[in-house]
């Protein structure tokens, strides 16, 4: 199969989508009394609401080429300053949610900052950043729980990941909005398009006067309003602060915007493919947990899922590389007779 050939584009396209549909079959039909049920598939989306709105986040990052590990710190930072606001310091819950989704997007300025001006590797600078993110938790908390008092939280905060729509959770249509906002970005507006001429070539995108530095800024500020939004989700829905809590989200938000890139638009970080994979880890974790596994077969899944991810995202580039080898090697033929001539002239 040559690597331009249709059946090649539409497996690699369209394959994890059916993937996905298959795996929910096969759950259904080994646990038809529990899995294609309205409360389990609620379930799901309620649960799954927040590694996908992570996903999508560290996707904006590996739209330039870059990775932001600082997601899982800034997530359990931002979830316990909420709470801390709100309980510690009588802040109502809408300005300190405001402030919070505002200090995500700071952080993540700052994250840019210290990958493109320091010239740091975005592995090394966000992993630096987010470990000072973790003891500023840590110093936040003192090292204890955020527990509200009696009479407990506001039911308009709680009511932000608990409120149903349409007879599903309120939090899957957050997730929807994010993937359409971030395809529009990505897909419809100059900006997206200039982050993807940055994280394919950065040289040739500095050349034709796109200001790499200024776009790698903005990506990690996207990726760190991502992450302050999801913090306020994460505090409505655990309503207690965890210092400890954020880490546990890291491996899946890369599990899903890798193996997202391999998907719909392979070879490029995109929202709809980070959609669908997030829609796979759903369905294959539900399935695994309610087959009765361990408690290490989730992070059994997860790292696999990952190296899988990378595996294929490589292989995905590899092919898109080779297919435009192979067409500069190989162009249309020219045309021939009176239009060639017409178009010699007009040239």
């Amino acid at each position: 199969m040559t690597p331009w050939s249709p059946r090649g584009h539409i497996i690699g396209s369209y394959g994890l989508p059916a993937l996905a549909a298959v795996l929910f079959l096969v759950f259904s039909v080994v646990l038809p009394d529990t899995f294609p049920t309205r409360d389990n598939v609620s379930s799901i989306l309620s649960n799954q609401s927040i590694p996908a709105l992570l996903a999508l986040g560290a996707t904006i990052p590996i739209a330039i080429g870059k990775f932001d590990l600082s997601l899982g710190y800034g997530l359990g930072l931002a979830h316990v300053l909420v709470l801390y606001l709100i309980v510690e310091e009588g802040t109502p819950w809408p300005l300190a949610a405001l402030a919070v989704v505002l200090g995500g997007a700071l952080v993540g300025a700052l994250n840019g900052a210290v990958v493109e001006f320091a010239r740091i590797d975005s592995l090394i600078a966000t992993l630096g950043t987010g470990s000072i993110m973790y003891a500023l938790t840590g110093w936040l908390t003192d090292g204890s729980r955020i527990v509200p008092g009696p009479e407990g939280l506001p039911a308009s905060f709680t009511g932000l990941y608990d409120a149903r729509f349409l007879g599903l959770p309120v939090p899957a249509f957050y997730v929807l909005a994010a993937v359409v906002v971030l395809w529009v970005v990505l897909e419809r507006l100059p900006f997206g398009r200039y982050l993807y001429v940055v994280g394919s070539n950065p040289r040739a995108a500095a050349i034709i006067g796109i200001p790499t530095h200024r776009y790698s800024v903005y990506a990690f500020a996207g990726s760190g309003l991502v992450v302050g939004i999801s913090g306020v989700l994460l505090a409505a829905q655990q309503q207690i602060g965890n210092p400890s809590v954020g880490l546990d989200y890291l491996l899946p938000a890369f599990v899903g915007a890798l193996l997202g890139s391999t998907t719909i638009k392979p070879g490029r970080a995109n929202a709809l493919g980070t959609l669908v994979a997030v829609s796979v880890l759903a369905v294959g974790l539900a399935g695994i947990g309610q087959l009765g596994a361990q408690f290490w077969a989730t992070p059994l899944f997860n790292g696999g899922t990952l190296l899988l991810a990378v595996g294929l995202a490589g292989y995905a580039a590899r092919r898109r590389l080779r297919t435009r080898a192979t067409t500069d090697r190989n162009p249309p033929d020219e045309p021939s007779g009176p239009s060639a001539a017409r178009a010699a002239e007009a040239r």
